[in-house]
């Protein structure tokens, strides 16, 4: 054992190099610290596992830093979920309590640092925040730990995205530089319609001179074991005079000329292959060229066997008879839309009024590593009618434009698909989707195309601070509405239909969510308890003055407290970890905690729940009746405890009973939320059965990250940091910046406990009324009138507003509840990690009794 501690602050060295040189000294080759070495991270790259005899798909390498020197170093395979939950993130100080040093034995004078404890993730201390530029710290490059810009495993040649696998990232991609001048021999080329003879022939085929017309997003895939340097592929539309025909460009190639082989470009192609076209995938829809399209056979620019050799034409030394022929295009208005066939592929033109965060969904390849897609919601208005264009847009492999849509923008989008469901109509992404925004519409083939200047004619009336009023970002959003009757599916192969997840699995569902994956479930049961809770939340009055929720059904008046389990989530502070045992278990404390999140102050209760140390964070709370009496406390035990002092951390230890005791501090700054409802409700049933309820699922109070805001120019940067994924890359000016988040019409929200139909499971989940047609939620949903009960708003998901303009208040909806008792229910769940141990759990829809039909018997 070895501490750092003494070497920290005495300014005789850095950390990291005293921690280095005791690491060098060690016989066994590894280093356990006394107490925990405190570093930024600065950066965190991912690349496929070579092998993963643990499950794991993908290593990373994180750059740390000591204010002094900054060093890359590989994170062990049984740490990989601090990253995946999004608890280890650029910006953040991490406490490592274990490291060692890896030779490769294979190689010659190459050697890393690999962290293999990492006892928390805290915020920056004080002593980072003076960190402006991170590439200004020099790096450790000294001895035999050698320095490497891509992979520490140097089997490895490449860095994927950190959350995706389909941009392009690193600089082995080379960027789009203009094309030089060429001489080129056109007398001897061949036409696409051709090709089909060369194939059925030994002769090699002459050269091609065709120009892209689609591009579609960047495929991977890479496995474990598999011995290919660059696996990664990309298919063209590519046509000339005679005809269309798809191109594949394979392997090495795509880093080399995946930026520079943009729409509209044209290509000089030689030593070209051709092979029999793969049929089972997406191809765009080329419905107003009058060409014929071959697709039995498709061609191959290969990096060898033989090396293909690509020259791209630079755009004045295109000829006109050449006869190659424009990039085709189907733009559609909005008014147009509504009409259009389900799967209709178009290209639509709008001005960005709402813009959603990024979020995550697994793919449901069964081959093959671990892959997500990242997708965001967008409204787009072109001003031929007051609906917007929704969309609903993926990654298409230009990350530069897809993490810079912002309100405010004119957003272009091709090869869009048209979503009919029921009386809602979207647009939806494809493999070939490009996207484009301002600043990117110069040269771009479309400016002449009619529907397009109309457009820019129709801006041109617009005044910049009206529609700027119209605009939001973020938020929970999730298209299109649930349909009016909920029928379950037994068949598994359906994947546009949800089955019932019994309320107890609730726990696999949500500790193997990954970072801002989104994931829908439906639970059924009743409703045992309503909480409404206003918004923004108050701060807290003082005991003499607070003000009691309304009561309803079994709930005095006289301020009795809230059932511990229905209470709001409460993580263990990262600030108070600092003086934890670095221990790899940690057992969460039965007890009250608080920490500060964002701007909140939160509480969690959590019983027979165990954070792992790779696990980093998705904790499930399970309650008993005995353990809720230890957790019921009051105004006067909040006050005493944060009467504690400031400066306090919290101890966690583990007693012979199997139970901890904990200190905590207050939180300088934070004043804390209101602890009671503004109104709540509870069933008869609910008393009698909640001690027989073993786990109960909560996530907390609404996380400000659930709520949209309005978009304001002078944050742009901040906020658009928040909507996209968190980055791979420290940038300290931007996440010292702070901006006022201003809810777009939001009141309150409801928190609905449902309890299972065996009454031994019951989970919480938020409900956030739509109130105003300004939520960017109430766009393309019919605003159908209900009686304001409050079975009919939680059903429907929507508040009315009444004959003065107003909405019913907390009190006149509770004096509806009696419609809830023995109501079954099934409810609809969007699941969604925000990151650092925060969960969203959202009820999108729920289904009355009279909503509910049972499935067919016959398959």
């Amino acid at each position: 054992m070895a501490g750092a501690a003494e070497h920290r602050d005495s300014g005789s060295g850095s950390a990291l190099q005293v921690v280095f040189e005791q690491l060098r000294s060690a016989y066994t080759l590894s280093l356990t610290l006394t107490s925990p070495l405190c570093l930024a991270v600065t950066a965190l790259d991912r690349y496929l596992s070579l092998q993963h005899p643990s499950g794991e798909s993908y290593s990373y390498d994180l750059t740390i830093t000591d204010g002094q020197w900054r060093m890359k170093c590989q994170l062990a395979d049984s740490l990989t979920r601090w990253v995946r939950t999004g608890s280890l993130r650029c910006g953040a100080g991490v406490l490592v309590s274990q490291l060692s040093l890896v030779h490769d034995e294979t190689r010659l004078s190459h050697s890393y640092l690999r962290i293999d404890g990492i006892h928390s993730v805290v915020e920056l201390p004080e002593r980072f925040l003076s960190i402006k530029d991170v590439e200004k710290i020099p790096q450790w490059c000294q001895d035999y730990v050698t320095r490497s810009d891509g992979p520490l495993q140097l089997s490895r040649k490449y860095y994927l995205p950190l959350w995706i696998n389909d941009d392009p990232y690193g600089s082995v991609w080379i960027p789009n530089n203009p094309p030089s001048d060429v001489v080129i021999d056109v007398s001897r080329i061949t036409l696409v319609a051709d090709l089909d003879a060369f194939f059925h022939s030994s002769r090699r085929p002459l050269p091609l001179l065709v120009r892209i017309l689609h591009r579609s997003r960047i495929r991977y895939y890479g496995k474990p074991g598999q011995n290919i340097d660059f696996p990664f592929q990309v298919y063209c539309e590519v046509a000339d005079q005679s005809g269309v025909m798809s191109m594949v460009v394979w392997n090495d190639l795509c880093p080399e000329w995946f930026n520079r082989l943009t729409v509209g470009s044209v290509l000089y192609l030689q030593q070209y292959s051709l092979k029999h076209s793969y049929q089972k995938r997406s191809r765009p829809q080329i419905r107003t060229l009058s060409l014929m399209t071959f697709h039995s056979i498709e061609i191959c620019l290969n990096p060898r066997s033989p090396a293909s050799v690509v020259t791209v034409i630079p755009p004045k030394s295109v000829q006109p008879q050449w006869g190659l022929p424009d990039v085709p295009y189907n733009f559609a208005t909005r008014s147009e839309v509504d009409s259009m066939n389900s799967n209709q592929a178009c290209d639509v033109i709008g001005l960005v009024t709402y813009v959603g965060r990024v979020e995550r969904i697994r793919s449901k390849e069964k081959t093959g590593p671990e892959k997500f897609w990242a997708y965001r919601w967008v409204h787009a208005v072109d001003g031929t009618t007051d609906s917007p264009f929704i969309l609903e847009i993926f990654s298409s492999s230009q990350p530069e434009i897809f993490n810079n849509i912002c309100p405010m923008t004119y957003l272009v989008c091709t090869q869009m698909r048209v979503c009919q469901t029921g009386c809602s109509v979207y647009l939806t992404s494809s493999t070939e989707t490009q996207l484009f925004i301002t600043g990117c519409h110069k040269k771009q083939p479309y400016v002449n195309e009619p529907k397009v200047k109309a457009f820019i004619q129709w801006t041109k009336t617009l005044k910049d601070n009206v529609m700027l009023r119209r605009t939001a970002v973020g938020g929970h959003y999730c298209y299109p509405p649930a349909p009016p009757t909920f029928t379950p599916t037994t068949n598994s192969n359906m994947t546009n239909e949800l089955s019932i997840t019994a309320i107890a699995e609730l726990k696999g569902e949500l500790e193997s969510l990954q970072y801002r994956e989104h994931r829908r479930v439906a639970v059924q049961g009743y409703i045992a308890a309503v909480q409404y809770h206003t918004w923004p939340p108050q701060p807290e009055l003082p005991h003499s003055e607070q003000q009691e929720g309304v009561s309803v059904q079994g709930v005095s008046d006289n301020g009795a407290a809230i059932p511990a389990s229905t209470k709001d989530e409460m993580t263990l502070s990262q600030r108070e970890m600092d003086s934890t045992s670095p221990d790899s278990d940690i057992t969460v404390s039965p007890k009250r905690r608080r920490v500060q999140t964002g701007t909140r102050l939160h509480r969690q209760y959590f019983t027979r729940s165990k954070m792992q140390s790779n696990s980093a964070g998705i904790q499930v709370a399970s309650t008993s009746h005995e353990e809720e009496e230890e957790q019921q406390w009051d105004e006067g035990d909040l006050e005493s405890e944060e009467s504690e002092g400031e400066d306090k951390h919290t101890s966690v230890r583990k007693s012979a009973v199997g139970k901890e005791t904990d200190q905590t501090s207050q939180v300088p700054g934070v004043q804390q939320a209101a602890i009671h409802p503004t109104a709540l409700w509870k069933s008869r049933v609910w008393p009698l059965v909640k001690q027989k309820v073993t786990d109960h699922f909560f996530c907390g109070r609404l996380d400000q990250e659930s709520i949209p805001e309005k978009f304001h120019f002078d944050d742009r940067e901040v906020l658009l940091h928040d909507l996209n994924l968190s980055p791979a890359r420290w940038n300290p000016d931007l996440t010292s910046q702070t901006h006022t988040h201003t809810p777009v019409a939001c009141t309150g929200y409801f928190m609905l406990t449902i309890l299972g139909l065996n009454q031994t499971a019951a989970v919480d989940v938020l409900l956030v009324p739509v109130v105003s047609s300004d939520d960017p939620r109430a766009a393309g949903v019919p605003q159908t009138q209900h009686d304001n009960s409050l079975l009919s708003c939680i059903s429907s998901g929507r508040l009315c507003v009444q004959p003065d303009s107003s909405c019913p208040t907390p009190g006149s909806l509770m004096s509806s509840t009696p419609q809830l008792e023995s109501e079954r229910v099934v409810c609809i769940v969007d699941l969604c990690l925000l990151g650092e141990r925060r969960v969203e759990m959202i009820c999108s829809k729920l289904y009355r009794t009279a909503d509910i039909c049972q499935p067919s018997s016959t398959q």
